[in-house]
Order: structure tokens, then C-alpha cells, then sequence
């Protein structure tokens, strides 16, 4: 038995039979076992830390990361945020995006996460400026990171003439899956439904923005879960945000989870972007505004955290850190029993990796060898102290190193 390399004394999280060996060959899991045989291979002991797949960060805006200093929000309400954005970008070049992007990227590769969807704003004023350089961007960064490009109308579908164009001719060019934003268009149902037969005629998921405030008395999520069942697609499509389900008293959010279980469609929750943007209008007692996705894993829902916008009008935060997020997550919204802050994890890792519909995800044998180490031994450790990633594989390659830190104590 010979392998490229083993990793000794490795906890995977999930697996109750303690520290094991990792043997890696030929960019896969080889073996798992107790006591791998010594001497055949290169190891490295880790030392008994916690192994994880890496993080899937499936919404995240890397076009538009960065904007700092270009924008000018006094209000920082919604409309303002989006309209300054828009100023900005008629301004985009494919070298201004990349350069923009590469660098949120890398950070977020350094931080663990190797695989991604990318939402990508495309019009008749940005074009496909922002779109191609992504896609370069993912051809230049698959030894790290699998990046999906997910292209959608931000400033409207229906309402901005000759948006649909440029949207066909992006997926045409090789866009992974489309999204809407059905709340900016007058007849939102009239965007979704456009949205589900572009996605049919070109056999695509979908992801959407989807009610993005805190009234709960209307809402497009019905009408998305209408046309995923009376489409087929169901598991082929989320939302994000839906930060209208924070807004529901108790029996009501149950009915809505049972329905989005029923429909099949997903739920990403954007901490640091709705608790930013929501609540504006209240001068004390002010709503947090982000829904829970542990709750509404546990009525059936796929529900997930990712990190929405990194230094711009949306979130002027964030170093794309997703175990940061997830600790943003559970303080936000008071996880304190320790299975529900180790299934936090999970929240970042396995529900993800489910939403973007990933294909033999994990740290079993056959699998490609993707993972990360964490400075922790637990689950929940994880998440309460936003352990950091040590080291991570991509297909076997190493992809980046980042050393515990050590004190320096005087002799």
C-alpha cells in the first residue's frame, strides 16, 4: 500500500471512532484507518485537530467586493445602497473586477473555503464586463477553489429593457445557473416566472434574492415554491436572505418551513449583510433581521450561512471568513446547547455542499482529496472559538498554509 501522503492522528467531524490516518493518493482519499503502516508515504501529524471537507460558501458578490471608498451612503437603506453600486459599476473593467474579486477570493480560499457560488450582476450598462472576468477567474483559480457563476438582474428583469439579452447571452457563454431579484421588478411574480423558463430552457438551478424585509404579510416565497413544484424543480433551487421568515410568529414560520421543505427549495441566511441593511426604520429595539437556519434545518428545510457582500455599501465587513460567520450566527441569534452550535458547522460545510447540489462531498475513500484542518478538536469548538484553518488540500495540492500562533515566552 503506498500513498502520496498520510495525515496521522486526524478527527473527522462526524465520525465517532476518534483519531485516525488519512492516506491521500493520486488527488483522492485512499484510505481511512487506524494506524496506517509507517514509512510508506510522507506523513504529518495533525496533531488530533479536526478535519472538514472546507467550506462551501454558496452567495457571495465578488464583482462587487471592495468598493470601499468608491461609494458615498449617508442613509445606508437598501434603495441607497443599490443605487450607489450601480453608479459604481458603470466604472467596472474586466481588470478592475479580477483584481477586485482575486483578492476577496484568496482570502476566502486562505480562510478554508474551496468551493463557491458566485452571484454576478449582469445589464445593459455592466454587460458581461463583470461576468467574463470571473469566469477567468475560475479558470485561473481551480487548483483551490470550484467556482460557480450564478448570473441575475440586480436592478430588475422585467422593468429594464434589454436586460433579458444580456442575461441570455451570459448563460450562453457558460453561466453555471441564473438568479432573480423578483422584489425590484413591479410584477415580481412575472419575474420569477421568466426566471424558471430561462432556467428550463437551459437546464440550470436557480438562486434567488428573495424578500429582502421584515414585513411578513407579503411575500414572493410562495409564489417561488409555486413554480418549483409545478416546474420539477425541486432541490434545484434556493433563496437568500428571506429575511421575512425573522418576522413570523412562530406558527407562521412553521407553515412556511413545511412549505419550502415540500417545494424543495433551500435557504441562505446572510448574517452580516441583514443584520446591516434591516431595521433601519426603528429607533430603538431594533430587529436583528436573520432568519434561523438551524431551525429551519430542523423542520425539513435545507438551510445554510454564507457571507452576501465584503467591503461594500451592503457590508462595509468581512474578511470572508464563513467559521467567523458562523460564530456571527450563533451569538446573533443565541445558540447556546452544544449540539445545535456543532450543527452550526454543518451550516457552512454539509447543507451547503447539498444546496449547490455537490457531488460526493466529504472525507471518505474515493472521494477527491478536499479538506481543511482546523485548530480544534470538536464541532462546536469550531464555531465558538471561530477556530482557524491551518492548512488545506485541493485534489491532493496543497493550497495554503496558515501556522498556529505561538507565544514567545522568555527563557
Amino acid at each position: 500500500m503506498t500513498f502520496d501522503l498520510i495525515l496521522r492522528n486526524a478527527r473527522i467531524a462526524d465520525r465517532p471512532d476518534g483519531p485516525v490516518d488519512i492516506g491521500i493518493r493520486g488527488g483522492r482519499f485512499e484510505a481511512i484507518e487506524i494506524g496506517l503502516p509507517r514509512g510508506v508515504a510522507p506523513d504529518q501529524d495533525v496533531g488530533g485537530r479536526l478535519l472538514v471537507p472546507g467550506f462551501v460558501e454558496t452567495h457571495i458578490h465578488l464583482d462587487k467586493s471592495c468598493l470601499l471608498g468608491r461609494c458615498n451612503c449617508a442613509k445606508g437603506t437598501l434603495a441607497e445602497v443599490i443605487s450607489e453600486v450601480s453608479r459604481a459599476k458603470r466604472d467596472f473593467t474586466e481588470e478592475d473586477v479580477y483584481a477586485r474579486a482575486s483578492q476577496t477570493l484568496e482570502k476566502a480560499i486562505k480562510h478554508g473555503t474551496n468551493r463557491m457560488r458566485t452571484h454576478v450582476e449582469v445589464d445593459p450598462r455592466i454587460g458581461l464586463t463583470s461576468f467574463r472576468a470571473l469566469k477567468k477567474l475560475k479558470q485561473d483559480y481551480a487548483w483551490a477553489i470550484d467556482l460557480q457563476l450564478c448570473v441575475f438582474p440586480q436592478e430588475g428583469l422585467l422593468d429594464d429593457p434589454g436586460c433579458e439579452d444580456v442575461l441570455l447571452q451570459a448563460m450562453r457563454e457558460g453561466a453555471d445557473l441564473l438568479g432573480g431579484v423578483p422584489y425590484i421588478d413591479k410584477d415580481s411574480n412575472g419575474q420569477i416566472a421568466r426566471i424558471f423558463g430561462i432556467a428550463q430552457e437551459f437546464g440550470v438551478d436557480i438562486d434567488f434574492h428573495l424578500d429582502f424585509d421584515l414585513d411578513p404579510t407579503r411575500s414572493d416565497f410562495e409564489e417561488v415554491c409555486r413554480m418549483t413544484e409545478a416546474t420539477g424543480w425541486g432541490g434545484r433551487v434556493a433563496i437568500g436572505h428571506a429575511t421575512k421568515l425573522s418576522a413570523m410568529p412562530p406558527a407562521a414560520f412553521e407553515a412556511a418551513a413545511k412549505r419550502l421543505a415540500d417545494a424543495g427549495v433551500a435557504v441562505t441566511v446572510l448574517p452580516a449583510t441583514d443584520l446591516f441593511l434591516t431595521g433601519r426604520g426603528s429607533d430603538h429595539n431594533v430587529p436583528r433581521g436573520v432568519t434561523s437556519a438551524h431551525k429551519l434545518r430542523a423542520l425539513g428545510v435545507n438551510a445554510n450561512i454564507s457571507t452576501n457582500n465584503v467591503l461594500n455599501p451592503f457590508t462595509p465587513f468581512g474578511d470572508v471568513s464563513l467559521i467567523r460567520m458562523i460564530n456571527l450566527y450563533a451569538n446573533v441569534m443565541q445558540v447556546g446547547a452544544m449540539d445545535d452550535l456543532a450543527g452550526c458547522l454543518d451550516l457552512v460545510t454539509s447543507a451547503s455542499a447539498k444546496l449547490l447540489n455537490l457531488k460526493h462531498y466529504g472525507i471518505a475513500v474515493g472521494n477527491s482529496a478536499d479538506l481543511v484542518v482546523l485548530d480544534c478538536e470538536t464541532k462546536a469548538e469550531a464555531v465558538c472559538e471561530i477556530a482557524q484553518p491551518l492548512f488545506g488540500f485541493k485534489n491532493g495540492i496543497r493550497t495554503f498554509i496558515r501556522p498556529a500562533a505561538s507565544l514567545l515566552k522568555p527563557h
